[in-house]
């Protein structure tokens, strides 16, 4: 098991996990110190990421799904990425997700990516949602808040930080960023947390309300694009 892997699965696992989305109860748990061990127990209860993260592994040859490239590869994005077959993916996902509702990825064999923007989009039910022209209800905040997002610190604040960044927002036909606005999200909890102080003008990782990191100008574009691509794939990109 990867520490470095380990410790980058939390960084961006915490935040819906402590909000009861996904993996077991006690969340705080991630954010001990030297709790690599206990983080790579909880990953495996992960049921969305954790086939994407074996899939990942066996790609790059390694019997870790925790190595640190391969959960590069899930959250942010690598080129590791495209040594997994749009087809065989689809194909384990159609015996993990058996019973899963609603979405478009069992039609997705020519286009299925083991990325987060992939389960986000394509497993979970809301943009299909849309695309079927039902309320939009909670769908489009959803969809916002669980896809990895990018935003620049404007200031920090103890163990928040003002962020701006472009929230989603759904026009009846289209899915994009809008405007830049600013919002409050942690990067540290009672004391406890995955990545040292931000500092004004860093480019992080956003996941629900939490920074996960802070990014370099490649891994920035690679989570903006794959968060286009994905849009589009699913019909929810205006023509150009």
């Amino acid at each position: 098991m990867s520490a470095e892997g380990a410790l980058q699965f939390a960084r961006y696992a915490y935040p819906p996990n402590e909000l009861g989305y996904c993996g077991p109860e006690g969340a705080q748990a991630m954010l001990v110190p030297g709790a690599e061990d206990d983080i790579a127990a909880r990953a495996r209860k992960f049921d969305g990421a954790w086939v994407y993260l074996e899939v990942l592994a066996e790609a790059l040859g390694s019997d870790d799904p925790l190595a640190a490239a391969v959960v590069e590869a899930y959250w942010v994005g690598s080129d590791l990425l495209e040594k997994v077959p749009s087809g065989a993916l689809v194909d384990r996902l159609l015996t993990r997700f058996a019973s899963q509702p609603g979405g478009t990825w069992r039609e997705s064999a020519g286009r299925a990516l083991a990325h987060h923007s992939f389960q986000v989009f394509e497993v979970y039910p809301w943009a299909a949602m849309l695309r079927a022209g039902l309320p939009a209800g909670p769908a489009v905040s959803v969809l916002d808040r669980c896809r990895i997002r990018t935003g620049v610190v404007r200031s920090v604040h103890g163990e928040s930080v003002t962020v701006g960044t472009s929230a989603l927002a759904w026009d009846g036909a289209a899915l994009a960023p809008g405007p830049v606005v600013d919002e409050v999200a942690r990067w540290s909890s009672g004391g406890l947390s995955l990545i040292g102080a931000p500092a004004v003008d860093d480019v992080v990782a956003l996941h629900w309300d939490w920074v996960c990191e802070v990014l370099t100008v490649d891994q920035a574009e690679r989570i903006r694009r794959l968060d286009e691509v994905r849009r589009r794939a699913v019909g929810l990109v205006h023509p150009r």
